[in-house]
């Protein structure tokens, strides 16, 4: 019996999956850089990512994040996971089969906290696969991995929200099917720090919104873009608030805890592929007279890298398997573990398959570059590493509070709750 288990259907899609990034992803990878490069646009929308959206819906593997059955297959966490990280090997795979960051997550919000306009006028494009959004909650001038240091300002005036500030770092804002953006600000200032903040729905074309840039990473002009955007006097009906005026911070909890089971199985995936491409390079190169994977301190790589993956896959599993029974907040440990372990592991394995690569390591001729820029950015995106490992020691020591355990007691295990799974 295994460890985690899954519906014979979900397993189905695993093998339907790995079929599909067979036969048309790997080798569209190619197609994608010259269309890329014949465009001269970095924000260019290549036909290719067209042609496997079209033969991902074809063989069913659309939507696969969705947990709700009406808009998806209802896949758990547990389930999704494993399809999340085969789709992590490839960095077009996600939009092929829309399940692409951040739209997963506005998808998500959508459907809990949309009215019936939003889910007709938004979400149904969105899991259509004809647009695209935009997540709008940093921003330049406050660290905002204190969310509650946000500054933009949604003042109400009469049926409508005035809204005022500037943000950044909204992924897909430059996206060319990007209409509607997820923006949270500041209603009440006056009110506890956690219900100050709320989440409207605001259209990237209504008056008063100008993106600005789009802001590179490494060097990187990401097609979807990290646009800065400026919102001077943008007046937004107030139907569009989600759930209530200081819901904010509830959305991103519920927003943001699948997101980060995706984001991390996607790494392990990347992790995965850097790995064979690793083992692959050393047997095919020699270095004074012997192969490469001859030389001890890349066999020690190539052994430490399947040890550090079947650790994090087994503890991100493990955190999905949580959220799915008892919940996110009760997984809170586990996610915030995952968040900053699973970057950090493949960081690790990527650079030292670099390495191994040599100078086209850091070329365009090997997906690593890339890879390590985007991996090395998630250590910032969905709350920076300090953030995650001060919420995981506060949880730790509040277990030790004022006597209310002891580490010799043998009352508490290191998760809050059982450390085996079934």
């Amino acid at each position: 019996m295994s460890l985690f288990e899954i519906r014979d259907r979900a397993k189905k899609y695993q093998a339907d999956l790995l079929e599909f990034m067979d036969l048309h992803v790997y080798p569209a990878e190619a197609v994608y850089h010259a269309q890329m490069r014949a465009s001269g646009d970095p924000h260019f929308h290549p036909p290719i990512i067209e042609e496997l959206k079209a033969e991902a819906r074809r063989r069913g593997l659309w939507n696969l994040f969705h947990p709700h059955p009406e808009w998806g297959p209802g896949l758990t966490n547990l389930e999704y996971a494993p399809l999340a990280e085969i789709m992590g090997r490839s960095h077009i795979a996600p939009e092929a089969c829309n399940c692409n960051a951040p739209d997963t997550g506005n998808m998500e919000v959508l459907t809990l906290f949309g009215s019936d306009e939003h889910k007709e006028k938004y979400l149904k494009p969105l899991l259509d696969g004809t647009m695209a959004s935009a997540f709008a909650m940093t921003e330049p001038r406050v660290a905002s991995s204190d969310a509650t240091n946000i500054e933009l300002r949604m003042e109400r005036d009469g049926d409508e929200y005035v809204l005022n500030g500037r943000k950044w770092f909204a992924s897909n804002a430059l996206h060319r099917n990007c209409k509607v953006l997820i923006v949270m600000g500041k209603t009440d200032p006056g009110a506890a720090p956690h219900r100050q903040q709320s989440m409207m729905v605001v259209p990237i074309d209504a008056p008063g919104i100008t993106v600005m840039r789009g802001l590179p990473v490494f060097g990187y002009q990401d097609r979807e873009g990290h646009a800065e955007i400026d919102f001077a006097d943008v007046r937004v009906p107030a139907k569009d608030l989600l759930k209530g005026e200081g819901e904010g911070f509830a959305i991103s909890q519920a927003r943001l805890g699948p997101g980060r089971i995706h984001h991390c199985m996607r790494a392990i995936g990347a992790a995965e592929r850097a790995l064979e491409l690793m083992c692959r390079r050393a047997q095919s190169r020699v270095t004074f007279g012997s192969p490469v994977a001859e030389r001890s301190n890349i066999q020690d790589w190539i052994a430490e890298a399947r040890i550090d993956i079947e650790m994090i896959r087994l503890l991100t599993l493990k955190a999905a398997h949580l959220m799915d029974t008892v919940g996110n907040k009760e997984a809170r440990t586990e996610i915030a573990a995952i968040k900053v372990a699973a970057p950090n592991i493949a960081l690790k394995i990527i650079d030292r398959a670099i390495q191994v690569h040599g100078a086209a390591g850091v070329t365009e001729d090997f997906p690593l570059a890339m890879m390590y820029a985007q991996l090395r950015t998630l250590r910032l995106a969905d709350g920076p590493d300090e953030v995650h490992k001060r919420a995981i020691a506060r949880q730790e020591l509040r277990r030790y509070r004022d006597g209310a355990t002891t580490a010799a007691s043998g009352t508490d295990t290191p998760g809050g709750h059982e450390a085996g799974v079934n």
